[in-house]
Protein backbone atom coordinates (compact mmCIF):
# COMPACT_ATOMS: atom_id res chain seq x y z
CA UNK A 1 0.00 0.00 0.00
CA UNK A 2 1.58 2.60 -1.52
CA UNK A 3 1.34 6.31 1.01
CA UNK A 4 0.26 9.00 -1.54
CA UNK A 5 2.34 12.55 -1.31
CA UNK A 6 0.23 15.56 -1.49
CA UNK A 7 1.10 18.17 -4.50
CA UNK A 8 0.45 20.96 -2.67
CA UNK A 9 3.81 19.94 -0.18
CA UNK A 10 5.45 19.46 -3.22
CA UNK A 11 7.31 22.72 -4.69
CA UNK A 12 8.85 22.68 -8.26
CA UNK A 13 10.98 25.18 -9.57
CA UNK A 14 12.29 25.23 -13.72
CA UNK A 15 16.07 25.32 -14.66
CA UNK A 16 18.46 25.10 -17.43
CA UNK A 17 19.61 21.28 -17.91
CA UNK A 18 23.13 20.71 -17.79
CA UNK A 19 25.04 18.88 -21.01
CA UNK A 20 24.60 18.94 -24.66
CA UNK A 21 21.84 20.10 -26.18
CA UNK A 22 22.61 22.92 -28.47
CA UNK A 23 20.94 26.10 -28.75
CA UNK A 24 18.22 24.45 -26.54
CA UNK A 25 19.44 24.28 -23.32
CA UNK A 26 20.81 27.47 -23.47
CA UNK A 27 17.27 29.25 -24.14
CA UNK A 28 14.71 26.72 -22.38
CA UNK A 29 14.42 25.59 -18.87
CA UNK A 30 13.11 22.30 -19.44
CA UNK A 31 15.02 20.64 -16.18
CA UNK A 32 13.07 20.48 -12.99
CA UNK A 33 14.05 20.60 -9.24
CA UNK A 34 11.46 19.29 -6.76
CA UNK A 35 11.74 20.76 -3.28
CA UNK A 36 10.00 18.30 -0.61
CA UNK A 37 10.24 19.52 3.35
CA UNK A 38 10.11 16.22 4.97
CA UNK A 39 9.32 17.61 8.46
CA UNK A 40 6.65 20.07 8.05
CA UNK A 41 4.72 17.06 5.23
CA UNK A 42 2.17 15.08 6.21
CA UNK A 43 3.32 11.84 6.21
CA UNK A 44 3.29 8.98 8.83
CA UNK A 45 6.05 9.63 11.67
CA UNK A 46 7.66 6.62 11.88
CA UNK A 47 8.08 7.09 7.78
CA UNK A 48 8.90 10.55 8.31
CA UNK A 49 12.03 9.27 10.50
CA UNK A 50 12.80 6.66 8.43
CA UNK A 51 13.17 9.61 5.80
CA UNK A 52 15.19 11.46 7.54
CA UNK A 53 17.96 8.53 8.82
CA UNK A 54 18.34 8.03 5.41
CA UNK A 55 22.19 8.54 4.15
CA UNK A 56 21.31 10.39 1.14
CA UNK A 57 23.02 13.22 -0.27
CA UNK A 58 20.16 14.43 -1.75
CA UNK A 59 18.59 15.52 1.94
CA UNK A 60 19.49 18.79 3.63
CA UNK A 61 20.30 19.44 7.05
CA UNK A 62 16.67 20.90 7.63
CA UNK A 63 14.94 17.98 6.18
CA UNK A 64 14.15 18.80 2.93
CA UNK A 65 14.48 16.54 -0.18
CA UNK A 66 15.86 17.37 -3.66
CA UNK A 67 15.43 16.18 -6.63
CA UNK A 68 16.63 17.43 -10.02
CA UNK A 69 15.09 15.51 -13.20
CA UNK A 70 16.68 16.84 -16.42
CA UNK A 71 16.61 13.53 -18.49
CA UNK A 72 13.64 14.86 -21.22
CA UNK A 73 13.83 17.89 -22.99
CA UNK A 74 9.75 18.39 -22.26
CA UNK A 75 9.05 19.77 -18.46
CA UNK A 76 6.43 17.98 -17.77
CA UNK A 77 7.83 14.68 -18.64
CA UNK A 78 10.94 15.99 -16.18
CA UNK A 79 8.17 17.01 -13.52
CA UNK A 80 6.83 13.61 -13.55
CA UNK A 81 9.57 11.53 -13.48
CA UNK A 82 10.73 13.69 -10.22
CA UNK A 83 7.27 13.01 -8.64
CA UNK A 84 7.89 9.19 -9.39
CA UNK A 85 11.11 9.14 -8.24
CA UNK A 86 9.97 10.88 -4.72
CA UNK A 87 7.28 8.12 -4.32
CA UNK A 88 9.56 5.60 -5.06
CA UNK A 89 11.97 6.65 -1.95
CA UNK A 90 8.85 6.96 0.22
CA UNK A 91 7.80 3.71 -0.63
CA UNK A 92 11.30 2.45 0.02
CA UNK A 93 10.64 3.38 3.79
CA UNK A 94 7.37 2.36 4.10
CA UNK A 95 7.93 -0.58 5.89
CA UNK A 96 10.28 -1.15 8.40
CA UNK A 97 12.96 -3.19 8.57
CA UNK A 98 12.81 -6.54 10.19
CA UNK A 99 14.78 -6.83 13.15
CA UNK A 100 18.18 -8.63 13.20
CA UNK A 101 17.50 -11.93 15.94
CA UNK A 102 21.01 -12.76 16.95
CA UNK A 103 21.92 -16.46 16.43
CA UNK A 104 24.68 -18.37 17.25
CA UNK A 105 26.77 -20.09 14.63
CA UNK A 106 26.25 -23.71 13.73
CA UNK A 107 28.65 -26.26 14.61
CA UNK A 108 29.33 -27.13 11.04
CA UNK A 109 30.19 -23.63 10.40
CA UNK A 110 32.72 -23.27 13.23
CA UNK A 111 34.70 -26.80 11.14
CA UNK A 112 34.78 -25.28 8.30
CA UNK A 113 36.28 -21.68 9.53
CA UNK A 114 38.54 -23.82 11.72
CA UNK A 115 39.90 -26.74 9.00
CA UNK A 116 40.14 -23.06 6.28
CA UNK A 117 42.39 -21.56 9.70
CA UNK A 118 44.84 -24.47 9.77
CA UNK A 119 44.73 -24.97 5.64
CA UNK A 120 46.24 -21.11 5.65
CA UNK A 121 48.23 -21.64 8.79
CA UNK A 122 50.04 -24.67 6.35
CA UNK A 123 50.85 -22.29 3.50
CA UNK A 124 52.26 -19.69 5.78
CA UNK A 125 54.29 -22.36 7.23
CA UNK A 126 55.37 -23.68 4.19
CA UNK A 127 57.22 -20.18 2.96
CA UNK A 128 59.53 -20.82 5.41
CA UNK A 129 63.50 -22.00 4.80
CA UNK A 130 63.53 -25.31 4.86
CA UNK A 131 64.84 -27.05 7.99
CA UNK A 132 67.84 -29.40 7.48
Amino acid sequence: MAIPIDPDEVEFSAIRAQGAGGQNVNKVSSAVHLRFDIPASSLPPDVKARLLALNDQRITRDGVLVIKAQTSRSQETNRAEALQRLQELVDSVETPPRPRRATKPTHGSKQRRLAGKARRGEVKALRGKPVE
